[in-house]
């Protein structure tokens, strides 16, 4: 009898142990997720590549300085002259 009670404590331990190997396996996919999106992954067949975080972040900021025309901060510039054209010549005018 007592060695039916050992097996059986054996295996609630080793069932309750591949339950914590289960969740820790589960946090490394996740922890290794994370590193892949911010490291970014190389193209393979089929699948383009992928930005890190970083160059993402570097493409963006280069859009926030005036580059000559083509950046966002460009484009805003412009717009904003030209409405203040369109402003000045709709205004009317105080004698």
């Amino acid at each position: 009898m007592t060695e039916i009670l050992a097996v059986c404590g054996a295996l609630v331990v080793l069932a309750g142990g591949g339950v914590v190997v289960v969740k820790v396996l589960r946090i490394l996919k996740r922890v290794g997720d994370f590193v892949d999106d911010w490291q970014g992954e190389p193209a393979r067949r089929g699948v383009p590549a992928r930005p890190g975080v970083m160059e993402r972040l570097e493409a963006i900021e280069a859009q926030l300085k005036p580059n000559g025309g083509s950046s966002l901060r460009d484009v805003v510039n412009r717009v904003e002259q030209t409405t203040a054209r369109l402003d000045e010549h709709l205004t009317p005018q105080e004698n």
